[in-house]
């Protein structure tokens, strides 16, 4: 039964052989269980020794990884600062003379080459590219709305009457920031993660006690980040500051034309000081001191200070003329102001300024709104419901019904009205759309869609009614057949989450934008991916022109980039200060409106983003809506309220 050897043969008398014992078998074992304990032990004291090796390397490359990005982003300044040293010396040169000007040409030369060296210095230091920033490893969402519980990266967070105002900032207010997005106007008081991040990173460069691993510093910051106060605002990756500007300042102030594109005013049509001019509109209360506080804030020359980083000094100005704000971009990167033609601010279906006409004091921050064809009620929706006013009668102050949606201290993020208008479709911090039944004598909730995303951030119908389609916080684009109130597939591609979306008018192409820094389109017919357009600062905005052709997208960065379907140049263009929040198109195509923190309203020349009008609101500008006529334009404020603008022709 065993094999041979396997056990000691029985002891014969007379024979001589030996006895194996329990005791001796458990004494070997014994000492083989202690000889592969001790090793055991050997083992472990090395491991943990690497342990501890592999923690010390993680701390010396986090403080490499500070010391390498505090160098790139003082090259950078130094590269800035440079450019703008160059372009006031090639102003002053030609005033000079000779002898003077060879000075100046070889004082430049000389510094020239010292920043080069310099330069190569600091590259050799940072071991890496100069001015290419590293992304915010936390995924950014669309400043001025609340943010989503629970949703991963949160979409549109808004803070709290300067909650965040105990973090530090960094006030560039009068400068270009590093990456045209710091910059914070001197109301301004909340405060972004990647300002958090770029501003610790000042304050702790060079320190030794940097133990935590960019992981953990990624859950701090976010943390740090979704404090609130006990008005119950919360604040999560981003927040924008809602609270009222000076008092001194008007609530609204005169909607008037920036400069002309850096052309000479008799190049182009003038567009002010006629009685009827858009700078003679004022809002009631405005005095002369408050009138001229706004010119200087508001614009109005916007563009002294507008110029986006990176564009050199040549390209800032057309014929010696104001700073451009306005440029093409070729197939191969060339940028160029672009010049004017003479029908851009004149024509048919131009407006000439537009004027506040009402204010719906809603109560809450408005983070959606929408308007009713024909031209007769307007949706507002802030925490918790949506609110219906009757814009028909002149001086309006309440309500005519409000729609308890979702929960109480949940936010609204979109709401659209189905082309009847007997249908109202809401979405916001929650995974359940909300279909509304306006026709009954008491509207009603008919429906709900419940998705497995947290949050739903902008919502688009199809012209025939009968799909929707919500932007889900997980990215995804969630397609509902409205007839059988069922999910119908999900388009799957942006990485982050889905915050913005448009259909083109003939119903057969879908653009959507997201927090990972692409626009997509896609074939509704075959359901599929049909293009991406990567960039380098989140998308929070985007509107697709009713005639087809241009695709208008709204930067985190403060751009707005118009995008032709199919050729590979671009416009883009710099009259924002801070996030593009919201943007729409007129309904004839030849106009679109943007709005953004920086408590603008923009209406731009499509495509080429002539400015028409500009206003400038007293909170940050969360959303916007234009009436199917083309005659007013309602706009969503961080001040709790919404503003209605006649426009005019």
């Amino acid at each position: 039964m065993y094999p041979q050897g396997r056990h000691p043969a029985p002891h014969q008398p007379g024979q001589p052989g030996f006895k194996f014992t329990v005791a001796e078998s458990c004494d070997r074992i014994k000492d083989e269980f202690q000889f592969l304990q001790a090793q055991y032990h050997s083992l472990k004291v090395e491991y943990d020794k690497l342990a501890n090796e592999k923690t010390e390397m993680q701390r010396h490359y986090v403080m490499y990884y500070e010391m390498s990005y505090g160098l790139n982003i003082e090259m950078h300044k130094q590269t800035e600062i440079a450019k703008r040293l160059n372009a006031i010396l090639a102003q002053i040169m030609p005033f000079l003379s000779q002898e003077h000007q060879q000075q100046v040409a070889q004082a430049v030369e000389r510094a020239k080459q010292q920043q080069q060296l310099q330069a190569q210095h600091l590259s050799h230091a940072a071991h890496g590219p100069p001015i290419q920033l590293p992304p915010h490893p936390s995924g950014l969402q669309p400043p001025g709305l609340p943010p989503v519980t629970g949703a991963g990266s949160g979409l549109l967070a808004l803070g709290a009457l300067g909650s965040q105002a105990h973090l530090p900032v960094k006030d560039e207010k009068n400068h270009h920031d590093l990456e045209h997005r710091e910059r914070e106007s001197s109301t301004n008081n909340s405060v972004s993660p990647s300002d958090s991040l770029r501003a610790a990173s000042e304050k702790h460069r060079g320190s030794s006690d940097y133990g935590l691993d960019n992981k953990k510093r990624k859950v701090d910051d976010k943390d740090s980040m979704s404090r609130y106060d006990s008005d119950g605002e919360k604040s999560d990756d981003l927040v924008v500051d809602v609270s009222n500007e000076d008092p001194a300042t008007p609530r609204a102030s005169p909607a008037h034309s920036p400069p002309e594109n850096g052309l000479d005013k008799s190049r182009v049509p003038k567009k002010d000081g006629g009685p009827n001019s858009p700078a003679s509109v004022t809002s009631s209360g405005s005095t002369p001191s408050s009138k001229a506080k706004d010119h200087a804030h508001a614009g109005f020359d916007p563009h002294s200070h507008m110029r986006a980083p990176g564009i050199p000094a040549s390209l800032t100005s057309i014929s010696g003329g104001k700073p451009a704000y306005s440029f093409h971009v070729s197939a191969d990167g060339q940028m160029q102001p672009v010049p004017f033609p003479p029908d851009a601010l004149i024509g048919p279906g131009i407006p000439r300024h537009a004027r506040q006409i009402n204010t719906l004091s809603h109560g809450e921050v408005v983070c959606a709104v929408t308007i009713s064809n024909p031209t007769r009620h307007v949706y507002t929706g802030g925490k918790g419901c949506v609110k219906i006013w009757d814009i028909s009668q002149p001086g309006s102050k309440s309500p005519v019904s409000q729609l308890d949606c979702l929960n109480r201290d949940n936010y609204i993020r979109s709401c659209k009205l189905l082309p009847d208008g007997r249908t109202l479709i809401v979405g916001g911090e929650a995974s359940t759309l909300t279909i509304w039944d306006l026709a009954s004598p008491t509207p009603r909730i008919k429906a709900e869609l419940t998705s497995s995303a947290p949050a739903c951030y902008a919502l688009a119908i199809s012209p025939d009614a009968k799909v929707c389609f919500s932007c889900c916080s997980d990215g995804n684009i969630a397609v509902w057949d409205l007839h059988n109130q069922t999910l119908v597939r999900q388009f799957q591609g942006h990485t982050d989450g889905a915050s913005c979306i448009d259909i083109s008018h003939d119903g057969t192409k879908l653009w959507t934008g997201g927090l990972d820094n692409t626009v997509r389109s896609w074939d509704l017919r075959e359901g599929r991916q049909l293009q991406q357009h990567d960039f380098t600062s989140q998308i929070f905005s985007l509107g697709y022109c009713p005639t087809g052709e241009w695709l208008a997208v709204g930067m985190e960065s403060s751009n707005v980039e118009v995008l032709h379907h199919t050729k590979p140049d671009k416009y883009q263009l710099h009259l924002h200060e801070s996030c593009v929040l919201s943007l729409k198109f007129a309904y004839c195509g030849k106009w679109f409106v943007s709005t953004g923190k920086d408590n603008l309203l923009n209406a731009w020349r499509t495509p080429y983003g002539a400015s028409i009008f500009q206003s400038k609101e007293s909170s940050s500008v969360l959303s916007c809506d234009i009436s199917a006529d083309d005659k007013y334009i309602v706009t969503g404020s961080g001040d709790k309220k919404a503003t209605v603008y006649e426009v005019i022709y």
